[in-house]
């Protein structure tokens, strides 16, 4: 893949300076790509991929940690939470990114999640964090479709 060439703000500047992580980064990058992006009720931006959705959220005190979180879409009564328990142990082992793990909601389903994360505290440039958002998305799918064919999934 060819390095993007970005020349309008924030993206301004010499392609291989690093730069704080930002919202306005963040953006300017997902926008460059072409992802169909929405901003959520705190700010932070997501997608929908197929039926799920990925977050692209800033953590951290100065918002230095990059977190992609995948929410896949099928949910699950709670007695299936030790099966999912077992495909995530398992997916973690396997699989480098993202982080699998279950989430139970108030109302008792639940859900498998991923998320990557990477603390970029000493800064990113932006063709590095196109690489991040890039590869935070396409492992967040994989995750998504493999959790798609588990048994006792409701769709979302």
């Amino acid at each position: 893949m060819v390095s993007p060439v970005f020349s309008d703000d924030p993206l301004a500047g010499h392609p291989s300076a690093l730069r704080p992580l930002t919202g306005d980064l963040v953006a300017a990058v997902l926008a460059h790509r072409g992802y169909p992006i929405h901003t959520g009720p705190g700010g932070d931006p997501y997608g929908r991929w197929d039926d799920s959705l990925i977050w692209f959220l800033r953590l951290g005190a100065a918002g230095e940690v990059l977190q992609v979180r995948t929410v896949a879409a099928p949910t699950f009564d709670i007695e299936r939470v030790p099966a999912l328990h077992a495909f995530c142990n398992t997916w973690n082992h396997d699989q480098l990114w993202p982080k699998a793990f279950v989430h139970v909601d108030d109302g008792g389903r639940a859900r498998v999640h991923g998320e990557v994360v990477t603390d970029l505290e000493r800064g990113v440039t932006p063709h590095q964090l196109d690489r991040l958002l890039d590869r935070g998305v396409s492992a967040g799918r994989r995750l998504a479709a493999a959790v798609g064919h588990l048994p006792g999934g409701v769709p979302a």
